[in-house]
Formats: C-alpha cells, sequence, structure tokens
C-alpha cells in the first residue's frame, strides 16, 4: 500500500471554533421537528414537510455524517421509489431510475441549477459527492410543470450550505482497501455581509481489476453578499475532474480504455424580497463538460471526445396577495451545444461522420397557485414550452394534502404530466432528420397517506403511483432512433423514521415496482416485457446509536431482487439476473471537541455481486481515518 501525506491543514485567519461532529447527529440535538422543517422541490416555495402535498423524501447532511457518505449516489439507496445502478465500481457510470422511468427522466438540480449533462441527457452519479451538500430533497412524481424538461419522473435537488456565524472548518483523512486515500477540506462562514461555504475532496483508488482506477477531485462553493436583509446576490461555484479506467466486463475486458470527465458551473444568483407578500428570484448559470474517452476499444468509434455546454437562465416571481394564496410563475430559457468529435470511427458500415453535433434551445413560463385553507394545501399550475427543434408542449399538475391534527395524519395525492425531449444522442443517431423526435411523454398520479405517532418518534407512509409513458425514443436494431412505442409503470413506496429513545435513530424504506413495455413497436423490448434493471422489490433499513455521547455506530443493510438485464445480442428478451445484498458498518469516536477518528466497512459480508450483469462491484473493504475541527 503506498504512503500518502494527510496534507491540507492550511488554514489560517479568523478564530474558528470547534464542531461536535459526533454529538450532532444525535436526536436529542434536534431543535427543529420534523413538523417545522420545510422542503422546496414539491412546490418552488417553502412549505412544510409533513402537509407537502408531493411524495417527497429529505436527506441531509447530519445523515451523510452519520454513515459516512461520500457519493449522492450512495445517499439516494435509501429513498423509497429510486433505484440506483452502479456499472461496477466506484467512478463507473451511475445511474438512478426513479419509479422505474430511465435516468434521463429526472431532473437533477443544484441550488436551482439544472445539472444534467451530456449527450445522454441523464446525469451520471459517477462522481457527484456530498462537499458541501447540505440537503437532498427527492420529489418524486411528473414534476415538468415548475421545473421542466428531464422532470417527468421527478426532480433530485441538492441545496449547498451556506455559511452562517463565526467561520469554522473540518479536515479529514482516511485510507483502506484497494488502495484507497481520500482527503476531505469543509469550511463555512460568515463574516459582515458576507458569508461562504465550501467543500473540496480528492479521492484515489485502484479498485479490484486491472485498468480499474479511479482519481476524483470535486470542489463545490457558495459564496454570498447581503447588503441588505432583502437581498442577496450569491454566486455558486462548482468543479470535478475524474479520470478512470474502464475495465469492461468480466467477459470482455478492456487493458487499457480510459476515460476523462472535466465538470464545471458558474451560477450566479440574486434573491430580492422587495416585500413581505412579493420575491423575486433570478438564477442565471453557465456550465461547461468536456469527455475524454482514449483509446475506446469498442471496435468500432475509436477514440472520442465529446464537448457540453449550456446557458440557463431561470426567474421565478412569488406573489402573496392574502395569507392563503401563494401565486409562483416564472420564465426559463437554455441554449445548448453538444458535439462529440470521433476522428477515427471506423467506415465499415458505410460512410460515418467524423464530428457530430447538436444545438437544442428552450423557453417557457409556468404560473402555479398555492392555497392554504387551515390545513388544507391545494396546488395547480401549467406550463408553456417552446422548442427550437420540435415546437410546443403544454404541461400541468394538480396535488393537494389535507393533514388530520387529531390523529397526526397527513393525506396526499396528485395528477401531472411530464415530458422528455430526445437527448442529442438521440438527434445525432437519428437517420431521417426531415421528420424530427417527438418528445417523450409521461401522465403520472399518486396517492399517499403519512402517519405519525408518539409524540412524532415514529412516522410511517405509503404511496401508490401509476406512470403511463408514451413517445418513448429506442433503437430499431438498425442503429436508427425512432418514437417506438409506450411503457407503464406502477408500485408502491412505503418508508418508516423512528426515534424510539435519545441517541437511536432507525430508517426502512420499501418500495415494490411494476415497469413494462406496452408497445410491441420497439424489436429488442416486445410487448409485455419487464423494463431492464428495475427491481420488483427493494428493501432498505438502518439503525445508528450513540453511545456515552462519544462513540456512534451505524448499521445499514440493503436488499434488492427480481431484475432483468438486456440481452446481451440486443433482440430477444431480458433474462433474469441473481438478487443481492450488502451490509455496511461505520463507527465514529469523539477523542475531544476538535478530532475524532472514524472507521467503516464496506459490504461487510462479503457478497458477491453486480448490479449490472458482467460488472461486479467490490468485495469487502476497510476504510479508517481522522477528523480534525476548528
Amino acid at each position: 500500500m503506498r504512503i500518502r501525506p494527510l496534507c491540507l491543514l492550511i488554514l489560517t485567519g479568523s478564530a474558528l471554533h470547534a464542531q461536535d461532529a459526533v454529538r450532532s447527529t444525535s436526536s436529542s440535538d434536534d431543535n427543529v421537528t420534523e413538523a417545522e422543517r420545510v422542503v422546496v422541490s414539491a412546490t418552488r416555495t417553502d412549505i412544510p414537510l409533513d402537509q407537502s402535498p408531493a411524495s417527497v423524501s429529505v436527506i441531509d447532511a447530519r445523515d451523510f455524517d452519520i454513515k459516512q457518505t461520500e457519493r449522492v449516489s450512495d445517499s439516494l439507496r435509501q429513498v423509497p421509489g429510486l433505484s440506483v445502478v452502479q456499472t461496477g465500481t466506484a467512478g463507473q457510470l451511475t445511474s438512478v431510475f426513479t419509479r422505474g422511468l430511465r435516468s434521463e427522466h429526472t431532473q437533477i438540480l443544484l441550488d436551482g441549477v439544472p445539472i444534467n449533462q451530456g449527450l445522454q441527457g441523464a446525469f451520471d452519479f459517477a462522481n457527484l459527492t456530498v462537499d458541501d451538500i447540505d440537503r437532498i430533497e427527492v420529489a418524486r412524481g411528473p414534476q415538468s410543470t415548475i421545473y421542466g424538461p428531464r422532470a417527468l419522473a421527478g426532480v433530485i435537488q441538492l441545496f449547498s450550505k451556506q455559511g452562517d456565524g463565526t467561520p469554522k472548518a473540518t479536515f479529514s483523512g482516511e485510507g483502506g482497501s484497494y488502495d484507497t486515500f481520500r482527503e476531505t477540506l469543509q469550511s463555512d462562514g460568515k463574516i459582515d455581509m458576507f458569508d461562504y461555504s465550501i467543500g473540496a475532496s480528492r479521492r484515489d483508488t485502484d479498485n479490484a481489476r486491472p485498468n480499474n482506477q479511479y482519481r476524483n477531485s470535486a470542489t463545490i462553493a457558495n459564496i454570498g453578499f447581503t447588503p441588505d436583509e432583502r437581498l442577496r446576490f450569491s454566486a455558486l461555484l462548482m468543479y470535478s475532474d475524474s479520470d478512470t479506467g474502464n475495465p469492461n466486463t468480466i467477459f470482455n475486458p478492456r487493458p487499457i480504455d480510459n476515460f476523462l470527465t472535466e465538470k464545471w458551473l458558474v451560477a450566479p444568483h440574486v434573491d430580492l424580497r422587495v416585500t413581505d407578500w412579493w420575491e423575486h428570484k433570478f438564477i442565471f448559470s453557465y456550465d461547461h463538460e468536456r469527455q475524454l474517452n482514449d483509446p475506446n476499444q469498442d471496435g468500432f468509434l475509436g477514440a472520442t471526445r465529446a464537448l457540453f455546454a449550456r446557458t440557463t437562465v431561470d426567474y421565478q416571481n412569488d406573489l402573496r396577495p392574502t395569507s392563503w394564496l401563494t401565486i409562483t410563475s416564472g420564465a426559463f430559457y437554455t441554449a445548448t451545444n453538444a458535439g462529440q468529435e470521433r476522428p477515427f470511427v471506423s467506415q465499415t458500415f458505410g460512410h460515418q461522420p467524423t464530428f457530430v453535433s447538436d444545438h437544442p434551445e428552450q423557453w417557457a413560463v409556468f404560473a402555479e397557485a398555492t392555497t392554504k385553507i387551515d390545513n388544507l394545501i391545494l396546488v395547480g399550475g401549467g406550463r408553456y414550452t417552446q422548442f427550437n427543434q420540435y415546437g410546443e408542449i403544454w404541461t400541468y399538475r394538480f396535488a393537494g394534502s389535507y393533514k388530520i391534527d387529531k390523529t397526526d395524519t397527513t393525506l396526499h395525492a396528485s395528477v401531472a404530466t411530464g415530458f422528455s425531449p430526445p437527448s442529442s444522442q438521440d438527434v445525432i443517431f437519428r437517420q431521417n432528420q426531415s421528420d424530427p423526435l417527438r418528445p417523450e411523454k409521461c401522465f403520472g398520479w399518486d396517492a399517499g397517506v403519512e402517519q405519525r405517532f408518539w409524540n412524532k418518534r415514529i412516522t410511517a407512509g405509503a404511496t401508490y403511483f401509476h406512470n403511463d409513458l408514451t413517445n418513448l425514443i429506442g433503437f430499431n436494431g438498425l442503429f436508427n432512433t425512432l418514437n417506438l412505442g409506450s411503457a407503464r409503470t406502477q408500485g408502491i413506496e412505503t418508508e418508516l423514521r423512528a426515534n424510539p429513545i435519545v441517541d437511536l435513530t432507525l430508517s426502512a424504506s420499501y418500495t415494490y415496482l411494476d415497469a413494462e413495455k406496452t408497445s410491441s413497436a420497439d424489436v429488442g423490448a416486445p410487448a409485455g416485457s419487464r423494463l431492464p434493471r428495475r427491481p420488483r422489490n427493494e428493501v432498505y433499513i438502518s439503525a445508528s446509536y450513540l453511545w456515552c455521547k462519544k462513540l456512534r455506530t451505524t448499521l445499514e443493510a440493503k436488499w434488492v431482487n427480481a431484475r432483468e438485464e438486456l440481452n446481451r445480442n440486443f433482440f430477444g428478451p431480458n433474462f433474469d439476473i441473481e438478487d443481492y445484498n450488502f451490509v455496511n458498518f461505520a463507527a465514529e469516536y469523539e477523542i475531544n471537541n476538535h478530532m475524532s477518528i472514524f472507521g467503516r466497512i464496506d459490504n461487510l459480508t462479503n457478497e458477491h455481486y453486480s448490479e449490472v450483469f458482467g460488472f461486479p462491484a467490490l468485495g469487502r473493504a476497510v476504510f479508517g481515518g481522522v477528523k480534525i475541527r476548528f
């Protein structure tokens, strides 16, 4: 094993105060009850979590600390209705399917900024870390009315931390199995009218197979200036650079294939509260992604380079003419330049272009009304979107919730439409460019109940959902993209959270999913076949306890079964792949207010499994490190 110095700690300057990370995870230290927490993603405005009209789950930074989570995708494994699929080990393609829909059908937002990138339009969670993330909100069900394209299945929104109080900082360094080393730095605070938060990390690992190394550097920062309590200027900055070896499947290994991905984003924000009943929010963002696949040992394309650049403008206006009514409206514009250079593309199947590109643009306006009369909340809205390539699209959403105080029960339901435009990859492979592809569409509805017991120490919820999809895009077997047909997904999501005694936290979730193709147009997936990589059953449980206010131990487990995989020949029925489960254990001991030591064991039982057939996950891995707080 290499010896790597724990560098950093070059943090000088102002008086920094200690944080008690171990104790802060205790339920007894919570000053905010669930009833007082608010969510934004359900309506674009603050709404109490226990009265949300949408099916919403929230994961906060405390959960990251308890479970020693490094990546957002690993944290999302506990959310009902989400299936996380990783193509092998850390650094490889990681997708999230919401309610059985495709990965590009979920809009990923960071402080309100869309970050779905690439030619496919999906988001690869492989390199997204939890650095400087304050919380994650997952709103399930079609959300295109307020979040536009890619929100056909739902929204996963990440919120960065906002500095407050005396500046403070935390540094950690760890090492472990597979020659893994990781260093992190997090700091935030406020000085007069300026606030800041920054999180950075570096991970190096060789993983288990030849050509499976992974190097990732990531940074997120939020810098703000508040000259007046009603006005805040801020800037969101994000950068990541990852270099990974692509070993491919165990059946067809690639000994030298390498993949480089570099992303950066700049997003100025303006938040203006004119009066107590009128607010404006403005976001301008520019993001850029560069990918290099060399030598790309697929035997066809050869080395490729892909570039993706996007400009986005998002304006939101919140008007509260009365105490029971909020009218949210806004406008949205985005322009994208996506292209792929393929200088060594094979001409075996006839002439193939060596450079392909796509330049979609869209603009939209939306409006939504939220009424709150006592414990009844009703939401209704619509959106008009105009594409330069696909014409116009209308979407709508209606939702409501009712809280019964006597039993502390919340009933909620929603019905909505959503859409997802063809990705740049779909457009590039479309042979008949004179007949444009049509956006994929969804009609979805859900209904659920949430029940709180024992003075909110126990919260249980269940939701039934149903989605009908049309205009689904796929290949016809001749390397041509078409609107092939339709699909249906339906199922049940359940969730349980409990704090039965001080310092003990329990959580569990279960998802039942029925996802199948309902059209026979796709020769690779005949009508009645299940959608691949969508498990029928998923169970997650976790338990965490703080011993003597010094030692926290956490155990979590996941069980997944009834999955199918695409036929490796691209034709014929899918085939079943084995069930799997894993167990993770984490512990952290506080030595004093400034230092703690921690360790964890991933895949404690050394389960041999693959989330994607032919791409094995890691076996048992042990890690340990130290955390220093100022």
